[in-house]
């Protein structure tokens, strides 16, 4: 019976029986995760709308103010607006705040 172990452990399935908990923990540790962030960022970028406030990659603050279909208009400081791919926007800060230039009278 001893032999018989060792004999599978030493052919060709015995070098597989060891890749694949190897592969199957890539699985769940980076590539599961990845996946599901990437959904989480598509979900937020195709809900951005005018009036939220956004971080784009390059870390500029600004306030949308138009949405096209893969494009944004993003207004970084008064008066001066950007057109931004979607894609881009790192993250949803205020969704459809006054923002802080605006409150004041």
């Amino acid at each position: 019976m001893e032999n018989a172990v060792q004999g599978i452990l030493e052919g060709p399935f015995g070098t597989l029986i060891f890749f694949v908990p190897v592969i199957v923990l890539f699985y769940f540790m980076l590539i599961r995760p990845q996946q599901q962030q990437a959904k989480r960022h598509r979900e937020m970028v195709a809900a951005v709308k005018r009036g939220d406030t956004v971080v784009m990659s390059n870390g500029m603050v600004g306030k949308v103010t138009r949405v096209e279909t893969d494009e944004a208009m993003v207004e970084i400081a008064q008066g001066v607006n950007v057109r931004v791919i979607k894609a881009m926007i790192t993250d949803v800060r205020d969704r459809t705040a006054i923002a802080a230039n605006d409150a004041k009278a």
